[in-house]
């Protein structure tokens, strides 16, 4: 079921190629569904920290790095700027690293962290197609 999450960015670019008229709509989706993961992302950190009952002030620190990334890479399209394309690419970027954070804080099972690559090679890799398609839409 995890790789049915990949579907909504695949949808998302499959709108871009065939030229639909929503396709500026796609790459807005796009960004919010990569931006949504990633901040859920943070919420499994907080928890496994919560978990392991080994809590420390880095792993807070961690875990509520996503949503604040997540807002400041939206910004740009609030004020206007060059936008989707860069934050498209840095966010496909944070996605593909962040299985290195679970690794890093050693609290996830090693199935999960395999699912956990499988899943961020994924949708890094389809959010950094979306931010390659956008000079096409805008």
């Amino acid at each position: 079921m995890g790789y049915a999450g990949l579907l909504p960015q695949i949808l998302c670019i499959g709108l871009i190629l065939v030229g639909h008229e929503w396709r500026y709509a796609a790459l807005a989706g796009g960004f919010a569904y990569a931006a949504a993961i990633f901040s859920f992302l943070g919420g499994v950190w907080w928890g496994q920290a919560l978990a392991s009952g080994r809590v420390g002030t880095g792993a807070y620190l961690l875990a509520v790095m996503p949503s604040l990334l997540a807002v400041a890479l939206f910004l740009p399209w609030t004020l206007g700027w060059d936008w989707p394309g860069p934050a498209l690419f840095y966010l496909g970027a944070l996605l593909l690293a962040s299985p290195m954070v679970d690794r890093a804080l050693g609290y996830a099972a090693a199935d999960f962290l395999r699912l956990r690559w499988h899943l961020s090679i994924g949708l890094g890799s389809l959010t950094i197609a979306l931010g390659l398609l956008a000079p096409q839409v805008i």
